[in-house]
């Protein structure tokens, strides 16, 4: 009887439209790598046809959250990881507590832990989510009664996720691998995961206790038990990515090769990526993923071939990928996707700022406001963090040198050159004009936002010549090109024709030359005492050289070293300027001449 009524009832219908199985559309809101970032980072652009808008800040990124919500309902909003760490001032003083107390107010519901959620280590990420006061750091922690927000710090009202992050101890994920957010009848699953490589990345004693295993292995053991629950769509939130052939104005929703295609350009990250994709099962629907800080919406192969959605959506909350997502109700099976990046744009009078983030980011501001504004030194051009084909680096140039400098007195660690990573130089550099340029503490801190130790260390001539070598991928267990800052006593070629580990030629220190042009290491056993911050001698960046090092010393933190490098520059002395032949830049240059006749 019921069964002719609905034919009945469908028949009817038809006199007016074509009967259909019945559907139900949800949307996704996505954004990956904020690290804190509450204010806007500055300007962005969708691609090279439009034009740069102020674009960022929580209180506008919850906006087009709620204008998502507006359109429908049943919306869901996921972050794929950095959502903490690396953070501006405003948020890194406090410990990142702002950006989960705005979080919760934005309606973020899940948060893949990426690798920079463990830069405070296991326990302090544990607190993010469980909330309670810093219990060492009481000066900057619980900050409610001043900013709106209640004391204790609350704690995320949200879930972090780590499928392939390991205690072990007792077996166990860190935090659940998946959620499970539910429309109507619908079940849709987020599975969140951090990239392998993790554990050298960070601090060692950030992960200490800790096994981060494969991403594709961990996925794919999930969904026979996923299908189990009768979840129709899954969704996977990947702290890890890749990058567009170009990165100049590249347009966010594409996915360029350098062919013309569209599957990211050949580096190795973006190589890497592609691999863990294809090794996905087919019954992952979509990828949400980050790391790199790259916008792109791509369709890429899984593991039968079959092209499904993999999107970035830049970094710093310049950017929301929104997704909208149709699911058969009779079937339970998904009948479309549809993604899109936007740029979150301040300038855009569609949507209202979120006021009551806007209080709370302002009571934050309020806090560190004299600070931020302090005048350091002066700059007399743009110092990027962008590297050049040899390696070299404006902004990485200067911290080496501040580095040495601090660490140079014999009661600070008798420094005969400094070494810095380049991964440590962040967002995107001292970048702001007009020049010449005075650099405030807020832009230093932007910079280098760490807090790392510096460490002294000795290092013979050959422990050198490898540490130089374990900059290129497939040496010595290093995964990825990353060729190190050096402070302005070192000089030395590497050679792109030749294979890893045999690579560099041609390091000369303050006038001593270690290693000939043939890449022969002279009087191999002479020490040097050498500077890095503690998270490149514990082996950080897969620089595991470093821990060869003897005699450490250390104190020195990078932050202060930076600002007391900078005050030589403060008016009215002249500005810091590159071009100055005391600077002896370039340091590191690229050859291709091949290996050396003897």
């Amino acid at each position: 009887m019921k069964l002719h009524r609905a034919i009945f009832a469908c028949v009817l219908t038809a006199l007016a439209m074509h009967c259909q199985a019945a559907s139900l559309t949800f949307k996704i809101v996505a954004f990956n790598d904020f690290h804190g970032n509450l204010r806007s980072p500055g300007s962005f652009r969708a691609n090279a046809n439009n034009p740069l808008v102020a674009a960022g800040g929580v209180d506008y990124l919850a906006a087009y959250v709620a204008a998502a919500k507006a359109v429908n309902a049943n919306t869901v909003v996921v972050s794929a990881g950095d959502l903490i760490g690396a953070s501006p001032l405003v948020s890194a003083l406090f410990h990142d507590e702002g950006t989960i107390e705005t979080m919760n107010r934005l309606g973020l519901e899940f948060n893949a832990v990426g690798n920079h959620e463990f830069d405070e280590g296991r326990d302090e990420l544990l607190r993010m989510q469980t909330g309670g006061c810093h219990p060492i750091d009481t000066a900057n922690t619980c900050k409610g009664r001043a900013v709106g927000t209640p004391v204790p710090f609350e704690g995320a009202k949200f879930k972090f996720l780590a499928a392939n992050v390991i205690d072990q101890v007792s077996g166990k994920t860190l935090f659940p691998a998946y959620g499970v957010k539910q429309f109507g009848e619908v079940r849709v699953a987020f599975i969140g995961l951090t990239l392998t490589e993790t554990p050298g990345i960070v601090a060692p004693t950030g992960v200490a206790g800790l096994r981060f295993e494969d991403e594709a292995t961990t996925i794919n053991a999930l969904l026979p038990q996923l299908r189990a629950q009768g979840v129709a769509v899954i969704v996977v939130l990947m702290h890890q990515g890749g990058v567009q052939s170009t990165s100049t104005a590249t347009d966010i929703n594409q996915c360029a090769s350098a062919d013309g295609g569209n599957a990211l350009d050949t580096s190795d990250s973006s190589v890497h990526f592609r691999n863990i994709i294809g090794k996905l099962d087919d019954a992952v629907d979509l990828v949400l993923s980050a790391h790199t800080h790259a916008a792109y919406n791509c369709m890429l192969p899984n593991k039968l071939g079959r092209k499904i959605p993999v999107i970035s959506a830049s970094a710093f909350g310049r950017v929301v990928t929104d997704v909208d997502i149709t699911v058969d109700t009779a079937t339970h099976q998904m009948a479309s996707i549809h993604a899109v990046n936007k740029v979150v744009d301040r300038s855009n009078t569609s949507v209202t700022p979120n006021a009551a983030i806007e209080r709370i980011v302002d009571g934050y501001d309020g806090l560190t406001a004299s600070m931020a504004r302090t005048v350091l030194g002066t700059i007399s051009a743009p110092l990027t963090n962008e590297e050049d084909e040899a390696g070299n680096m404006p902004a990485g140039a200067l911290i080496a040198d501040s580095q040495f400098l601090a660490t140079q007195p014999p009661a600070s660690g008798k420094a005969e050159v400094a070494f810095m990573n380049p991964g440590g130089v962040r967002n995107p550099g001292f970048t702001t004009g007009p020049f010449p340029h005075d650099v405030s503490y807020g832009e230093a801190f932007a910079v280098q936002p760490f807090g790392n130790s510096l460490t002294t260390l000795s290092l013979s001539n050959r422990v050198i010549k490898d540490v130089l070598e374990q900059q290129f991928a497939g040496c010595m267990g290093q995964t990825v090109q990353r060729i190190l800052l050096s402070s302005w006593q070192l000089k030395y070629q590497w050679d792109g024709s030749l294979p890893a580990c045999g690579k560099v030629k041609n390091v000369v220190l303050n006038g001593e030359t270690l290693v000939d042009n043939c890449g022969m290491v002279r009087d191999a056993t002479a020490r040097h005492r050498v500077t890095v911050n503690y998270f490149l001698s514990t082996g950080g960046d897969g620089f595991t050289v470093f821990k060869r090092g003897t005699e450490q010393l250390g104190g020195v933190q990078d932050l202060d070293a930076l600002t007391a490098y900078l005050a030589a520059f403060k008016k009215p002395q002249p500005a810091y300027d590159q071009t100055v032949p005391l600077l002896a830049l370039p340091r590191v240059t690229k050859v291709n001449t091949g290996a050396c006749a003897r």
